[in-house]
């Protein structure tokens, strides 16, 4: 038995940290938006354990996959011995604020959902998701979302599918341990509420305005090169332009199609990653 299925990822139209918990996580509130980005698994069942391959180098292939994570957490909640050989089609950018490896792992769960015929419900997925990542439960439900707490209480927002997006990554890898190290938290909140209800309007132009990242100024510090690509963004057409989550990856929200060409064919010799793409 197998199944292929499409594994999307994400960017955060606003990303604010409340504080640091006593269980060592942070409390966040953000706005989280799937894309139509994404990565490709080819899931087989195998006899024993989990065996992944990649064509990109930089996945790593072992537990600390979260794909081989979601097998373990269905497994232990099925007693199901059955392996699975996980093919990834690797187009999402590794380690770059986008939900890569998060969106595998959500992928893996769905995927055994059919295959097994658990029937589980969407809330349970999620749930299941939770054990091995806080942007998995995002990942499995999609669409466009408030997420609080460390990323697990989401709240479904008025669809925000259509817009077109260029993303480029400069090929830096940060990881989120590190981004939130060298985060400095103070007193001032990002106005969630303005960007819901840009978004409840879809008015492109009041989201653009509204995007905001307290993790940018940090990252950016130590990477120019993210405020390069977001000011060329700017000064190509974009109405908007943030990076995603702990970078590096950077959005740009544009209102026409051919000016989000145009910066792509400008871009995509001099940047390492540069993709079209769309809110879904």
């Amino acid at each position: 038995m197998k199944t292929e299925i499409t594994a999307y990822g994400k960017v955060n139209l606003a990303l604010d940290v409340l504080y640091k918990r006593e269980d060592g996580y942070h409390e966040i509130k953000t706005i989280m938006q799937q894309i139509d980005l994404s990565d490709q698994l080819l899931i087989s069942e195998g006899k024993d354990g989990v065996s992944i391959s990649c064509d990109n180098d930089l996945v790593p292939l072992d537990r600390s996959n979260l794909a081989y994570r979601a097998w373990e957490e269905i497994s232990k909640l099925t007693g199901t011995k059955v392996g699975l050989r996980i093919r990834i089609e690797k187009r999402i950018p590794v380690a770059a604020g986008l939900a890569g490896g998060s969106t595998n792992g959500a992928a893996v769960i769905k995927a055994l959902n059919g295959m097994w015929d658990l029937r589980l419900t969407m809330q349970e997925m999620m749930g299941i998701g939770l054990k091995i990542g806080a942007d998995l439960p995002f990942c499995i439900m999609g669409g466009t979302a408030l997420a609080e707490g460390i990323g697990e209480r989401l709240t479904p927002l008025k669809p925000l599918a259509g817009i077109p997006m260029l993303i480029a990554n400069p090929g830096i890898q940060i990881s989120t341990p590190y981004a939130y190290s060298r985060l400095k938290l103070t007193d001032k909140r990002i106005d969630m509420d303005k960007l819901k209800s840009c978004i409840e309007n879809r008015e492109l132009h009041c989201i653009a305005k509204n995007l905001s990242n307290v993790m940018e100024d940090a990252i950016i510090s130590e990477n120019p090169v993210i405020g390069q690509i977001k000011e060329f963004m700017m000064s190509n057409g974009a109405l908007g332009a943030l990076m995603s989550g702990s970078g590096a990856s950077v959005f740009g929200i544009f209102e026409d199609p051919e000016k989000l060409h145009f910066a792509y064919e400008k871009m995509k010799d001099q940047v390492p990653f540069v993709f079209e793409t769309g809110t879904i």
